[in-house]
């Protein structure tokens, strides 16, 4: 199926969970969030000879254990436990992308640079001393999601200086947008609930993963092609 098809696809599914999000209606949610993953997988699948191949493993791992983060969550108001589990999961998918975009930067012979990490450490700084005080018992693991989260985004900033600029931009964005999504719910969650929220976040998610995994595309084909 062709890049296009994918994308039209992607769009449906995930018109599909916000229209169930804005009705408040469980069963399309119950039918569409479980299925952006998959979409993801099945696009990202289609456009590369094989996803096993070198660091490219790495993007599939991490959607998968993004798939049963979203899976998790599903869950969230039934037993606490599960929003723990669901953040593990999503934590563990955030080392993978961070393996990948290490291994695309180092193949890329990019050098670190110290004003991103400046960047990245001064928001998480900020936002997590903002809701520090509304974390309770789950302090120490939003912490250490934050951390890792933070550094995933440092090295997709990095992204921005290989060779092939517009997957690097998509990547970044991609990168740049789950930050967003996860800095959303954070707030929403623990500090005060707001209008739209959930909205924002599954929409902010959801075009995170595809543009990290367009953006992992475009650059895995040209590569080919060098």
């Amino acid at each position: 199926m062709k890049q296009k098809h994918w994308t039209f696809l992607f769009a449906i599914v995930l018109l599909g969970e916000l229209i169930g999000i804005q009705l408040q209606n469980s069963i399309l949610q119950f039918i569409f969030k479980p299925l952006i993953i998959p979409v993801v997988i099945g696009y990202f699948d289609s456009q590369i000879n094989d996803i096993t191949k070198g660091y490219n493993k790495w993007i599939v791992a991490a959607l998968i254990f993004s798939w049963i983060g979203d899976v998790l969550l599903m869950f969230q108001d039934k037993k606490d436990i599960f929003f723990l589990l669901g953040l593990s999961s999503f934590l563990l998918a955030h080392v993978f992308y961070i393996i990948y975009f290490h291994q695309v930067r180092v193949k890329e012979k990019v050098k670190s640079n110290p004003w991103l990490l400046v960047i990245v450490v001064i928001y998480y700084a900020a936002l997590i001393s903002f809701l520090s005080p509304y974390l309770g018992d789950m302090k120490l693991p939003v912490r250490i999601y934050g951390i890792v989260i933070s550094f995933m985004f440092m090295l997709a900033l990095h992204m921005l200086f290989i060779k092939n600029k517009q997957a690097g931009k998509w990547m970044m964005t991609g990168a740049l947008l789950f930050v967003l999504s996860d800095s959303l719910l954070a707030l929403n969650k623990f500090y005060q609930s707001f209008e739209f929220a959930s909205v924002m976040i599954i929409l902010t998610y959801a075009l995170a993963q595809f543009f990290i995994v367009k953006g992992a595309v475009d650059y895995f084909n040209s590569a080919v092609k060098e």
